[in-house]
């Protein structure tokens, strides 16, 4: 299934995110698309915590990425990571992650999200559940 549905995500950039000329640091773009993620999951009640807790307990995780850096965040900036879920599959999910200051874009990312059981850290389709959720949000206009 495809979709245009985003969620925003805000970030400030503190002191510890950057380098010593107060930069943001190139691999804390992942930390906060990954943060952006989450929250979206959240945002469905999934819990990644119990999910993983129970006896047929999924994991997901990242299988790929591809991040291109437009321009630097700096410190004291406020940024907004938009999530696109651009496809739902049975055992994984992709999203189109933009790392945005105002309407200015600093970060484009491509990233895949594979369902693993984590009892034996292979691929498993998507709990029915979780995949209903996930549907369900993405067959609402939520934009």
């Amino acid at each position: 299934m495809e979709s245009t549905f985003t969620d925003r995500f805000p970030v400030r950039i503190y002191w510890e995110d950057t380098d010593a000329g107060g930069i943001v640091y190139h691999a804390n773009y992942l930390k906060y698309m990954e943060r952006a993620r989450s929250e979206l999951l959240a945002r469905l009640e999934v819990s990644q915590q119990d999910e993983r807790q129970r006896p047929d307990g999924v994991l997901f995780v990242v299988v790929a990425v591809d991040l291109r850096y437009h321009r630097a965040a700096v410190l004291g900036d406020d940024l907004t990571v938009v999530t696109t879920v651009s496809k739902l599959r049975h055992a994984s999910l992709e999203f189109e992650q933009n790392i945005f200051r105002g309407d200015e874009r600093i970060t484009t990312g491509h990233v895949r999200v594979a369902c693993v059981s984590a009892a034996t850290m292979r691929p498993t389709v998507i709990p029915d559940t979780i995949y209903a959720r996930v549907s369900e949000l993405l067959s609402t206009d939520s934009n």
